[in-house]
């Protein structure tokens, strides 16, 4: 099984070097941050300073661009009726259909603003094994069940994403043709998604006995993570004085 988040997490470069903890806390304030620009005057910023961070995190574009391509599908259904229904000044009509200045600088805005966050928290996430960062989540003061629940919905959503593929390819096999839609398609994608949720649950009670059986919900401590260095907070201080710089010109602009 592959697990596609961390698949560059053995890279060399100084957003890899960079303690877990201090890494979460820098990024995630500057993820923060972006949710509070409003105006189109802060967005080459914005832009510019994830272009930098993702040029010396030294992940291949191909990875980004892979994993962005179904949240900006998603993105492109819900932002792409924002310029014909709303604002006031009138750029293009066509018969009743009006395209607004307002609506589309809201609409660049949304989409700028949603490639910028989702692109840190691929640099984030991409940085170390998952497993890490859940360790460094629970130092920072996590609760215990949450980690728990985060690290294995991020191991089993694979798992069921194998036991989908095969299934569909068992089909394939028997004849199905999922490029028709019509009822006896549709009874069978039912059956594949009823069954499919049926092995997903047996799957977690078998997780849930053998986790029991070694000891879970036992008390533990928390893992150590990575020794921070003084280089970690100088970088950790950058950032925050970096999205602190964005919090405040998103109020003020």
């Amino acid at each position: 099984m592959k697990f596609g988040l961390d698949e560059y997490a053995y890279l060399d470069s100084p957003i890899h070097r960079w303690s877990p903890k201090c890494r979460l806390l820098g990024l995630g304030a500057l993820i923060f941050a972006f949710s509070f620009v409003h105006s189109l005057t802060l967005s080459p910023f914005m832009i510019g300073v994830t272009v930098i961070l993702y040029r010396v995190s030294t992940l291949p574009l191909s990875f980004l661009l892979l994993r962005l391509r179904i949240p900006s599908f998603f993105l492109l259904i819900v932002a792409i009726l924002t310029p014909f229904f709303t604002g006031s000044t009138v750029l293009f009509q066509l018969g009743a259909l009006n395209l607004y200045k307002e609506g589309l600088q809201l609409f660049l805005l949304i989409t700028i603003r949603f490639l910028c966050i989702l692109t840190l928290g691929l640099i984030l996430f991409s940085a170390a094994p998952f497993f890490i960062n859940i360790r460094a989540m629970r130092s920072l003061g996590l609760s215990p069940i949450l980690a728990d629940m985060m690290l294995l919905s991020y191991r089993y959503v694979y798992e069921v994403g194998d036991y989908l593929s095969v299934m569909r390819t068992a089909m394939r096999l028997r004849g199905f043709r999922g490029d028709r839609l019509n009822r006896r398609n549709l009874s069978r994608l039912v059956m594949l998604a009823g069954s499919l949720l049926v092995r997903s649950y047996e799957k977690s009670e078998q997780v849930y006995k053998a986790m029991i059986l070694r000891g879970y919900g036992q008390s533990s401590p928390i893992h150590k993570v990575q020794v921070e260095r003084p280089r970690d907070f100088l970088l950790l201080g950058a950032h925050l004085c970096l999205a602190v710089s964005f919090i405040i010109a998103g109020i003020v602009y």
